[in-house]
């Protein structure tokens, strides 16, 4: 997704052909692109339209637009929110459908933008073949969440035990097919034009795909690692907003006029303690803090366990500034609420440059919003720009700082070894024990 300024490139085709051209064939290809694939300036995108209910329009009808615009937003916010939690209550399969949906949508807003930039309706295959790679990652990213999480499933259906042991030759293989239609489809005249939309997809899935990913990984991991984040990065949006509609007065960069200093700080302390407060209510419950796993027995996800040690009440010594300070020597946490700390200043301090990144290009190709799918909101992809670093994040501090090794995946992948293998094993394993002084002394029983 990088913008490029078209009116330099065709002047230096034009200028010079001769160094450019290593034959007939280049020099016919900037001849077409002269012609057609390339404008002098970046084309203008149509801009989104108004989709508000009209039964908002003409209840908001007498203010003024800067208070119009609050109230259409604040009406809209906290309906998206109740049906988000309504989501969280129907549990973590509908979750995931939310999330692939989202991930779907966010897809066609940046495609589409990619198909109206470059005036490439007209290619020859080519929206087959965006919408073709991305079934194949997710294919890819998919087949891997249900061999790791679902091995119980597995080793009871055949078939899918071959998907699993070949998946990654048969994602492979799958999007070997699509590059190999895209090089068929190439045609003379549009050859520049056709590379850019091919980056401009295979950009478009890292962004969005990749991510969406890692959103699922986190929620496997425990709903609360994938509510907590989310709700971090929704009130720091709601918080900052407000700030800065009341007290802003200092720009905070020129990406986003709008967006100000005070709304920034004032943003950034309001979701601190946001999330220390609402990881203490999340951190009570078994069905927040448990990993989501699949119960062969009653063929459901299972969200039932003993909590891990950062969801347990602990007690910590304050530091002696902290003891002269509040005149208290210890306090009563769980772990998680420290680490909900560390989530929340990132998603309060790093998390908005994802906001700055989607309003630059969004400023590149000249356009307000990368859809009117919400009102007052823009596209989906507007409201996720956040959301997605804010998922990296958490992923890699989970893997970082949280994740020990998980025995029940190390048990899935024993289950799939062959008989002989899973005997090797298990004396490997019985020898060690007994090294260790776990086990009584061998009495003959070597199998």
């Amino acid at each position: 997704m990088v913008c490029h300024s078209q009116g330099p490139v065709v002047i230096g085709i034009l200028s010079l052909p001769v160094q450019e051209a290593d034959g007939e064939d280049r020099l016919g290809e900037a001849e077409g692109d002269a012609d057609g694939d390339l404008k002098p300036d970046t084309p203008e995108v149509p801009q989104s339209v108004d989709n508000t209910p009209e039964c908002l329009n003409k209840a908001l009808e007498g203010l003024s637009s800067r208070w119009r615009n609050w109230w259409i937003r604040g009406i809209l916010s906290l309906t998206m929110i109740s049906g988000f939690s309504f989501i969280i209550y129907l549990g973590p399969i509908m979750l995931i459908l939310v999330v692939m949906t989202i991930q779907i949508k966010c897809f066609q807003e940046i495609i589409t933008i990619g198909y109206r930039v470059y005036h490439s309706y007209d290619l020859p295959w080519f929206r087959t073949l965006s919408w073709y790679f991305l079934i194949c990652v997710n294919y890819f990213f998919y087949g891997e969440t249900v061999a790791d999480y679902f091995g119980a499933l597995v080793q009871r259906e055949e078939p899918l035990q071959f998907l699993v042991r070949y998946h990654r030759f048969i994602s492979f293989a799958l999007y070997l097919s699509g590059f190999c239609m895209f090089v068929l489809s190439l045609v003379k005249r549009h050859y520049r034009l056709q590379f850019y939309m091919f980056a401009w997809t295979h950009v478009t899935l890292l962004i969005v795909v990749t991510q969406s990913h890692l959103v699922i990984q986190n929620l496997f991991e425990g709903m609360i690692w994938f509510i907590v984040p989310i709700s971090i990065v929704i009130c720091n949006d709601i918080m900052a907003y407000l700030f800065g509609f009341f007290f802003g007065r200092t720009p905070l960069i020129k990406l986003s006029p709008k967006k100000t200093w005070e709304g920034f700080i004032g943003g950034f302390f309001s979701t601190v303690v946001f999330a220390f407060i609402f990881a203490y209510l999340l951190a009570q419950y078994q069905y927040f803090v448990c990993p989501v796993g699949y119960n062969s027995e009653t063929n459901r996800f299972a969200v039932e366990c003993e909590p891990a040690e950062i969801f347990l009440m602990q007690e910590y010594t304050l530091p002696p500034l902290l003891q002269k300070a509040l005149r208290w020597e210890t306090v009563t946490l769980y772990p998680f609420q420290i680490h909900s700390i560390a989530l929340s200043s990132f998603g309060s301090l790093i998390g908005p440059f994802g906001g700055f990144f989607a309003s630059g290009f969004k400023r590149a190709f000249k356009i307000k919003d990368f859809a009117n799918t919400i009102p007052g909101h823009g596209g989906i992809m507007d409201r996720f720009d956040c959301q997605y670093l804010m998922a990296t994040f958490v992923h890699v501090y989970i893997a970082s700082f949280i994740r020990g090794p998980n025995p029940s995946k190390v048990l899935q992948q024993l289950l799939v070894l062959q008989p002989e293998q899973q005997l090797s094993i298990f004396n490997t394993l019985r020898s060690h024990l007994r090294e260790k002084g776990m086990l009584p002394p061998a009495g003959g029983d070597v199998l």
